[in-house]
């Protein structure tokens, strides 16, 4: 699979509200499955199951198997290599105006 395509599928899991809160969920630690579906009780579990398959897909998030337990794990590579290629480049830039701005008011021309 192409970096491009990689991306298209982080950014698709990354425009969901709802997956995005998964991944917050994550964050801190894996849960099962059962776990995010009575974090997230106003969806059924088929939804939730849905949407983990997205994040999965996106290589966000990395099943572990243990018995009958599906435990999820946050993976936040894509999200760096996403910030790598498209926000890091820019945030120079931006910090260097920024930069340049605050020079000019602590030393306006005379």
């Amino acid at each position: 699979m192409s970096t491009e395509s990689k991306d298209d599928l982080v950014f698709k899991a990354l425009a969901n509200g709802f997956r995005r809160q998964i991944l917050d969920a994550l964050k801190d630690e894996p849960q099962t499955t059962g776990m995010l579906c009575l974090r997230f009780s106003n969806l059924d579990r088929c939804t939730v199951m849905q949407h983990l398959k997205v994040l999965e897909e996106a290589e966000l998030v990395i099943v572990q198997r243990e018995g009958r337990e599906r435990w999820n794990h946050l993976n936040a590579m894509p999200i760096q290599a996403i910030h790598h290629r498209w926000i890091s480049q820019y945030a120079g830039h931006a910090m260097s105006v920024l930069s340049a701005l605050q020079q000019g008011l602590d030393h306006p021309p005379e």
